[in-house]
């Protein structure tokens, strides 16, 4: 049968910490992993555009032996030009895998259902299942443990919160969520991180009360790509939940800042606190290398 990753909770737990053990042997000695997928082909759809998936995908599957063929929103137009059904039909039968980088979730699910190569979600409006577990991985690398750790998200309740949710999850984490009213992660979402393992998931409307005691301080964008149209309501509204100096030092001392780029400096955070010794969002940005490699090799080998 074949496997996708459309969310984090595509992988148990046992296998999202399977998935951080190789990718940090990958990142240790990645010359072990030079034929890994030799020969095979990963195509790389995109109706939103990016640096970090773009090149992470695509250098990504040519160290472990393989190559990627971009196809942009021109090609292919999905549902438009083509149906989903028949790119994912006509595409099975040419490379060994699929990445896709989209607005709506239905799209990748529909994809993921016509095809017999795997699909790998490189976003979407509802998740950010990579950048999730790139996260982890590097909460990891940096604090040394998973379970326990409490991690405050501050912003909006989007794509990447929801993943950070499933990932808690998965590795036994606590989660703080702290959102302005109206912006709340999706309650489907907190209820499965809270059903299934996450040592606790928590959404507030006031940002002190999310970061206090953190481990981990992250913040994101207050306006997605999709979302330009409301940036300056959404300005007008999150300015208190902007990640500077003072929320910033309600975490632990030794407390690490994360964001998972694009970043407005100015805006949700301050540069005081993203080009800080404490942030770690270039490590963060390295990882998604690392863990979408671990990611291709268990589900195209």
């Amino acid at each position: 049968m074949t496997r996708h990753f459309l969310s984090v909770r595509d992988f148990s737990a046992e296998e999202t910490l399977d998935t951080f053990a190789l990718a940090s042997e990958m990142k240790r000695a990645p010359a072990r992993f030079a034929e890994a997928l030799k020969g095979k082909a990963l195509a790389m759809l995109f109706e939103k555009p990016s640096l970090r998936t773009r090149v992470s995908f695509d250098v990504g599957i040519q160290q472990l032996g393989g190559f990627s063929l971009y196809i942009s929103p021109n090609e292919v137009s999905l549902g438009k030009r083509e149906s989903i059904a028949d790119v994912a039909k006509n595409l099975e039968r040419m490379v060994q895998g699929i990445m896709i980088r989209t607005f709506g979730h239905a799209i990748v699910t529909e994809m993921a259902a016509h095809s017999h190569v795997p699909v790998v979600n490189g976003l979407t409006d509802t998740h950010h299942p990579c950048q999730g577990m790139a996260d982890f991985l590097t909460i990891q690398e940096v604090k040394g443990k998973l379970e326990g750790v409490r991690v405050a998200y501050v912003g909006d309740g989007n794509n990447v919160a929801h993943s950070l949710i499933e990932a808690a999850a998965r590795v036994g984490a606590h989660i703080a969520i702290g959102c302005p009213e109206g912006y709340d992660p999706n309650a489907g979402i907190v209820a499965w991180g809270r059903e299934n393992g996450a040592a606790s998931v928590t959404v507030t409307h006031d940002p002190a009360a999310a970061v206090a005691g953190a481990d981990v301080v992250y913040a994101d964008v207050w306006a997605s790509m999709g979302q330009e149209s409301e940036a300056a309501a959404r300005k007008a509204i999150f300015v208190p939940f902007q990640v500077n100096d003072e929320l910033f030092g309600k975490a632990k001392p030794d407390a690490i800042f994360m964001h998972c780029l694009p970043a407005h400096r100015g805006e949700e955070v301050t540069a005081s606190v993203i080009d800080s010794a404490r942030s770690v969002v270039f490590q963060q940005a390295e990882n998604r290398l690392h863990v979408q490699k671990a990611i291709l090799k268990k589900l195209m080998s």
